[in-house]
């Protein structure tokens, strides 16, 4: 009876349960309200604002900065392209569509899935590069299949455009996409995954400078991808033109007078440092780099035992051969022992139970004719009297065995020998007869094309030490300027003061070496009207013993050197020659000599104001034009093959010029004017603006 009252007493009273039912019902009415407005009345509306829920960001990339050279003629240029991009967020599921994109865009089917697992730890917005270069049917292909394959964008870009046939390649570099160790690398740390960068060269060094900003487009897309609109663009601003300071004119000189020959060239302004041109030999094209070079020729290029991508003007480290005996002398006659020592050459000397053979037997030799007649004898007993610590010295003063701060990647720094370095790496003693092998630049004593021309530069200079730069400095900042000095450290720009008379001895005597003479190594490429200087070297690759021994072949001839000035005293060019395994060391004295010439003329032509501004050549229509005409070289000394030669043989000229299908059809060499001063066989050091000739280079001649 209890339990039946309070059940009673606990029972909902109707008015309330009548009222939650009745709200109950409201609230579903509202429900049914809003979804009919949303999904009926404004369906409209809605489905607008659905399609243009959607941002996609756009890269827009910046042009690369243009290389112009010392002239502002232009070196490196870009050329409008296209790459097609792989948007994953578009369609997650893209491994369907794989088939039918590779053979659309004519990819390797392997290749492109080796691409995307690549990719495949990046974040889903950022777009995969698939395409660098697309052409105009594969543009149609992605057009007419954009409902099908939505994921494909394509993207307008700006390449590079090199200079054909590798015209100064080495020194220039090259651009690529960046690398995973690049990535890892904290200078690259604003780079992400398919961005282009500088490889080598000046494209390396400057690349912060000349890749520029990229900028971006907001675009408006709906569902399946297809652009409805854009929000907005942020402008990319392109990269800073640089400036080189080479010569195409002296460059072109350089590249056709080395040849095919495996070697370098560096021509330098000793005054400044400025790099006036540089080769390295064999070369490569840097355009099969600016879209992407396939595995195939990049196996070749890094397998080639020539080494095509080394840039041998700075990192090939060879013995300088009898280059040497220039630092030598300077040695010597600061130390005051070479001033009084007279030898008889005989052929050689070996106070230490082995006999160092010379080329010659020169006679009674001095400092006055040792450097000319490069007598080993003399050079043996000079480096016997200042020992090997007193040689290291000075070749250490100088820059031997010192990067020389060069703004290019991969300098080496070559080596010089001490009594110390030997105890510290082989934990051995010097011994004496190891310092006559050093004295005439052989043992291990190691150089590179640019040291030596830094170095005798600087010794023609009275001591002046310059830092060789390809880029003038005043379109650097000076907090880029100071990062360049961090990033290559180098012996830089000092001065080692040569006693006045010393230094007339010095250059006097290199002087000599390219006049007529018996023993003179580089008689035969005697140039006429003009005061120029230099020294030969010969470096063996193996001993003589072992070379008795070996099979006899192009890899058992020495490598051969030669540097050169113009004029002999504070000389305005000074230029290094290296020819790998090339025998004869006359020969390039012989491509110096030629170098000297073209610049030679070429300023003699700026002075008498006879050097036009080049217009472009018309195929069929005859242009006039004036300037230095460097020819190729015989056949019989390695250069051009018969038929490449102009009708004006083998020489370079200045004059004015009538070209025609690219041949010259006709030449007016400019009237001589009266040399002035001293005679011609002993030219007054200075200024080379002074007559305009004809020059020819002799018959070859023997030389070491």
């Amino acid at each position: 009876m209890n339990a039946g009252r309070v059940n009673r007493n606990e029972k909902i009273p109707t008015l309330k349960l009548t009222v939650v039912q009745y709200g109950i019902l409201v609230l579903m009415l509202a429900l049914a309200a809003g979804l009919w407005r949303l999904q009926i009345l404004g369906r409209d509306n809605y489905r607008v604002l659905a399609e243009q829920n959607r941002i996609r960001k756009d890269p827009v990339l910046a042009a690369r900065g243009k290389l112009f050279d010392r002239e502002g003629r232009l070196v490196v240029d870009n050329y409008p392209s296209a790459s097609c991009f792989l948007v994953r967020d578009q369609n997650q599921k893209v491994d369907a569509d794989l088939p039918l994109i590779a053979k659309g865009l004519h990819l390797d089917l392997d290749q492109l899935r080796a691409t995307l697992r690549h990719y495949r730890a990046s974040p889903g917005y950022q777009p995969i590069p698939i395409k660098q270069e697309v052409t105009d049917d594969e543009r149609a292909f992605i057009a007419a299949h954009k409902n099908e394959l939505p994921e494909l964008e394509t993207i307008d870009v700006e390449r590079r455009l090199y200079p054909r046939d590798g015209f100064a390649s080495h020194l220039i570099g090259y651009v690529g996409e960046v690398s995973e160790d690049d990535l890892n690398n904290p200078r690259y740390a604003y780079y992400e995954p398919g961005d282009v960068v500088g490889k080598a060269g000046v494209e390396e060094t400057y690349d912060e400078l000349l890749r520029g900003q990229d900028g971006s487009r907001d675009v408006i897309v709906d569902s399946h991808g297809r652009e409805v609109g854009y929000l907005g663009i942020q402008h990319a601003v392109p990269g800073q033109d640089l400036k080189l300071t080479i010569d195409n004119d002296l460059q072109k000189a350089a590249e056709l007078a080395l040849g095919a020959r495996n070697g370098a060239i560096v021509a330098m302004d000793p005054r400044n440092g400025e790099i006036l041109a540089m080769v390295s030999r064999p070369s490569f094209d840097p355009n099969e780099f600016a879209v992407r070079i396939n595995r195939a020729d990049w196996n070749q290029l890094i397998t080639d035992p020539d080494h095509p991508l080394m840039n041998k003007a700075i990192q090939a480290q060879s013995a300088p051969g009898s280059t040497f005996k220039i630092l030598m002398s300077v040695a010597g006659l600061q130390e005051g022992i070479a001033q009084n020592l007279h030898v008889f050459c005989n052929g050689g000397w070996g106070p230490y139970g082995y006999y160092h053979h010379c080329d010659e037997r020169h006679g009674a030799v001095d400092i006055h004719n040792a450097i000319p007649y490069s007598c080993d004898t003399y050079y043996y007993q000079l480096g016997d009297r200042l020992g090997i610590d007193r040689i290291a010295k000075y070749a250490t003063a100088f820059g031997y065995g010192q990067k020389t701060g060069v703004d290019l990647p991969g300098e080496q720094a070559g080596l010089m020998p001490s009594a110390m370095w030997k105890q510290k790496n082989y934990h051995a003693r010097w011994y004496p007869d190891e310092t006559l092998d050093v004295s005439i630049g052989q043992g291990a004593v190691e150089a590179t094309p640019l040291q030596l021309a830094r170095i005798i530069g600087g010794i023609a200079s009275g001591g002046h030490m310059v830092r060789p730069h390809t880029v003038f400095p005043d379109q650097l900042s000076a907090d880029f300027r100071k990062g360049l000095l961090e990033s290559f450290p180098g012996t830089g720009e000092t001065t080692l003061p040569i006693d006045p008379a010393n230094w007339e001895t010095i250059t006097d005597g290199m002087y000599e070496v390219t006049q007529p003479g018996q023993f003179h190594t580089a008689g035969s490429e005697h140039l006429e009207g003009i005061d120029f200087a230099g020294k030969t070297g010969t470096a063996q690759v193996m001993s003589h013993q072992a070379l008795d021994k070996s099979s006899k072949g192009k890899s058992t001839n020495p490598n051969v050197w030669f540097v050169g000035v113009t004029p002999r005293r504070n000389p305005e060019l000074v230029i290094a020659v290296l020819w790998q395994n090339g025998n004869k060391s006359w020969f390039p004295a012989r491509i110096g000599a030629r170098l000297v010439s073209a610049y030679v003329e070429k300023q003699r032509l700026l002075a008498h104001n006879l050097v036009q501004p080049a217009k472009p050549l018309s195929p069929q229509a005859p242009t006039e034009l004036t300037g230095v005409w460097t020819a190729p070289m015989n056949p019989a000394d390695g250069g051009a093959k018969s038929g490449e030669q102009n009708a004006s043989g083998d020489r370079l000229e200045a004059g004015r010029f009538l070209i025609q299908n690219g041949q010259i059809v006709a030449a007016t060499k400019p009237r001589p004017t009266q040399p002035s001063g001293p005679a011609k066989n002993t030219p007054e050091p200075g200024s080379i603006a002074g007559k305009a000739t004809t020059l020819r280079a002799s018959a070859a001649g023997k030389g070491r």
